[in-house]
């Protein structure tokens, strides 16, 4: 179901903007973005402006990589941009939609914006200062659905709240879907979530660290202890 008018909204998810990015690889220090998009939605979870980059990012894409989203090294170098051309332009337009006071969705959003904050510093551009307010679906379905089993991935999440995903890992797929589950558990924890958005972006800061200590404390539990990774959210 991606009609969401049919249940009062808070404020920030009546209007709201997605984020999303395809990569190389999960190691934020080395990965390269491929593709992205960025696009608004209404309340009706539709987009009604937006951008998508397909990006030449100087580098070959692992075979595992295309495997995911499909994506080649020969697509990309016959039809990407220029890498440093292509982050400015996310960078200015995500920029643009902060300095607004706009809800940016992103799910997992330490990883896409934890790999940006690198591909600016990469290309000596500004990253991002303090990108707020975001919303992170990931966490908020952690948070208040905490004792569920089974993946949370955005593809087990969409079905969950009735998202339809069609073309997952594409850029574009991923992130208006994510909008629309950000959508959707807004309005099933309505009473929580009917914040203004700072404070909610506030709230996810802290929620995010508690969410991976308490995995951190499962994982020695099993014995299978993590490396030790920066838990800081949104960017690490």
């Amino acid at each position: 179901m991606n009609n969401v008018t049919e249940q009062s909204l808070p404020e920030w998810a009546a209007r709201l903007a997605v984020f999303d990015t395809e990569t190389t690889g999960i190691a934020t220090e080395t990965t390269r973005i491929v593709q992205a998009h960025v696009s608004i939605l209404d309340e009706s979870g539709l987009p009604v402006e937006g951008r998508d980059w397909l990006i030449d990012c100087g580098i070959d894409i692992p075979e595992q990589a295309t495997r995911v989203h499909g994506i080649t090294t020969e697509r990309m170098r016959a039809e990407g941009r220029s890498a440093r051309e292509s982050i400015g332009e996310i960078l200015e337009y995500l920029d643009a939609i902060f300095q607004s006071g706009t809800v940016v969705v992103a799910y997992n959003a330490s990883y896409d914006f934890t790999i940006l904050d690198r591909e600016a510093k990469r290309y000596d551009l500004a990253p991002l200062s303090r990108p707020r307010p975001i919303v992170d679906p990931l966490i908020l379905d952690r948070q208040f659905d905490r004792y569920r089993r089974g993946p949370r991935n955005l593809a087990s999440n969409a079905e969950l709240y009735g998202v339809v995903l069609d073309n997952a890992h594409d850029a574009s797929a991923d992130a208006i879907a994510a909008g629309r589950v950000a959508q959707a558990l807004s309005r099933k924890y309505f009473d929580q979530l009917n914040i203004p958005a700072l404070q909610l972006h506030e709230q996810q800061e802290t929620w995010a660290l508690e969410q991976a200590a308490s995995y951190r404390s499962y994982r020695q539990s099993i014995g299978k202890p993590m490396y030790d990774d920066d838990d800081s959210w949104p960017v690490g």
